[in-house]
């Protein structure tokens, strides 16, 4: 059983960058990725990596978002520069057991919220 806790999130104007933190609960190569769920809209995925650290990104953060993952610390990373108002949504990590599509995964963080202000 993975468990995953979000940080990072928080309040900031158009323009600016905040990092997400996704720390597990025990050390994994598991295909993880971040998520989002802005108000009144599905969920969608936002980045993935897979076990062997290939990336995946939404067409509408390509160029601006990039996902990392630190092995020795069990830590998965969102770097989010240059943040629109569209992007604010609550953010959650997510992984998957086995396999890679990350459409249903089997863990998932409680979130973080992400506010970017006009």
């Amino acid at each position: 059983q993975v468990h995953l806790v979000e940080s990072g999130g928080g309040s900031v104007q158009a323009g600016g960058s905040l990092r997400l933190s996704c720390v597990a609960s025990a050390s994994t190569r598991s295909c993880m990725g971040w998520f989002r769920q802005a108000p009144g809209k599905e969920r969608e995925g936002v980045a993935k990596m897979d076990r062997l650290g290939g990336t995946y990104y939404t067409d509408s953060v390509k160029g601006r978002f990039t996902i990392s993952r630190d092995n020795a610390n069990d830590t998965l990373y969102l770097q989010m520069n240059n943040l629109k108002p569209e992007d604010t949504a609550n953010y959650y990590c997510a992984a998957e057991a086995a396999g890679c599509p990350l459409v249903d995964p089997d863990y998932w963080g409680k979130g973080t919220l992400v506010t970017i202000s006009s």
